[in-house]
């Protein structure tokens, strides 16, 4: 498979060598060009076009979601993933409106941008050598996006107060790439939250039928709670 064009996009010169060091641990993707404000960004997604775009929200000559709106102003087919320190419900409702793939908030751990590339890979996957989408096509291809596919989509009832999406979000998207049962405790350092937060999250996964609480017994010592993904 060749590998995706990508620029990356951060004003932070240590989080920028960071995060082209993770780019480069998932394999797949080609690094094409680097930018630290916005004027250099829209320049060079302009020139190069890439198929990916990791994206920061605070730059210092303007916010990541007016570059995002001009990408889509202008129509190039470029897909974004938002990095980002930004929490608050109004820039992630926009990003999302706007149609960015996945949205990762700092601080975060290899794990969790190494979901959202390879979900972009496994995404990508599906659009070669086709020339229309069934259905079913489709109906698999959404569900591949993070996203696209929300932990509480089940249930109709709000979260509790306390509780967040994006986070809630977060932790269903590792819990999901494991593939495997994992503590409280694994999950906290794997999602970059602290244990009591991320076991409110998990107990709530479970009340509403997404997650499967498994009780393991060793040979000594207390059994451990593992949650694993209702598929």
């Amino acid at each position: 498979m060749n590998p995706i064009d990508l620029v990356l996009v951060e004003d932070d010169p240590m989080v920028m060598e960071v995060n082209e060091g993770f780019i480069k641990r998932v394999g797949g993707f080609r690094i094409r060009g680097k930018a630290k404000t916005g004027k250099q960004a829209l320049e060079i997604i302009q020139k190069l076009r890439p198929r990916l775009v990791i994206l920061d929200i605070y730059l210092p000559d303007t916010n990541g979601i007016q570059i995002l709106r001009e990408i889509r102003r202008q129509g190039i087919p470029t897909d974004i993933i938002l990095i980002t320190a930004a929490q608050d419900v109004t820039t992630v409702q926009a990003g999302l409106r706007f149609g960015v793939v996945d949205y990762i908030i700092k601080p975060f751990k290899f794990e969790r941008i190494n979901a959202a590339l390879k979900n972009y890979l496994t995404y990508s996957e599906q659009f070669k050598n086709r020339g229309e989408m069934n259905q079913k096509d489709l109906d698999r291809l959404i569900k591949i996006l993070p996203n696209n596919e929300t932990p509480y989509s089940r249930s109709r009832e709000e979260l509790p107060k306390g509780l967040r999406e994006i986070t809630l979000q977060q932790v269903y998207n590792f819990l999901k790439e494991s593939q495997v049962g994992l503590s409280a405790e694994e999950v906290a350092e794997g999602a970059g939250l602290a244990r009591v937060t991320a076991r409110r999250y998990l107990e709530y996964l479970e009340k509403i039928d997404r997650v499967l609480l498994e009780t393991q017994y060793g040979s000594v010592g207390r059994p451990i709670n593992k949650y694993k993904i209702v598929l």
